[in-house]
């Protein structure tokens, strides 16, 4: 195995930096998709039964998903005035597909706490609760990637994390205020 291969995502005789941008363009996108997630969450948290917000987060995520794919494959085109062979497009597709996976473990924690008897509105906020620490985590990781320590470390990770407690926040506003 040669050193390039060594990468996380790189195939033997692929560059070190296509596979660091393909592994970057999917902690970028499993972070856009778990923001999406907790912003559908809070939005409609309170107000769709469970299984309608599970499909609503689901449906949402794979809508932006495409559209993403779409507006940077007609920019390309734009750039090199070609269409996209389909080899391309399916890089593309797999490597965006964290955007709508990022959304698994809030769903599950959702479903999983209506199961278990959580009203439709606790289980939205457990579901919350939970892309708040996968925001975490993909800060975390995002930081470890760029070889950050210690408190700048830790400051990514908050921040990451720091989307989602902005997100719950916004929906504790518009539910005591707003309805």
């Amino acid at each position: 195995m040669n050193a390039s291969s060594e990468q996380v995502g790189v195939t033997p005789g692929e560059s070190a930096s296509a596979g660091t941008q393909r592994a970057a363009r999917r902690r970028a996108a499993g972070i856009y998709g778990t923001v999406i997630t907790a912003a559908v969450l809070a939005s409609a948290g309170s107000r769709l039964p469970t299984l309608a917000l599970a499909v609503a987060v689901l449906v949402t995520l794979i809508v932006y998903w495409v559209a993403e794919l779409y507006s940077e494959i007609l920019g390309e085109q734009a750039l090199h005035a070609h269409l996209p062979l389909w080899p391309r497009i399916r890089e593309g597709l797999a490597s965006t597909w964290t955007m709508v996976s990022a959304a698994y473990l809030p769903v599950l924690a959702l479903v999983v706490s209506r199961l278990f008897g959580a009203s439709p509105t606790a289980a939205a906020n457990i579901a919350l609760a939970v892309a708040v620490v996968v925001l975490a985590i993909h800060g975390w990781s995002a930081g470890r990637a760029a070889e950050l320590r210690g408190a700048q470390l830790v400051i990514v990770t908050m921040i990451a994390g720091g989307l989602g407690v902005v997100m719950i926040i916004l929906k504790n506003f518009v539910v005591t205020n707003l309805h």
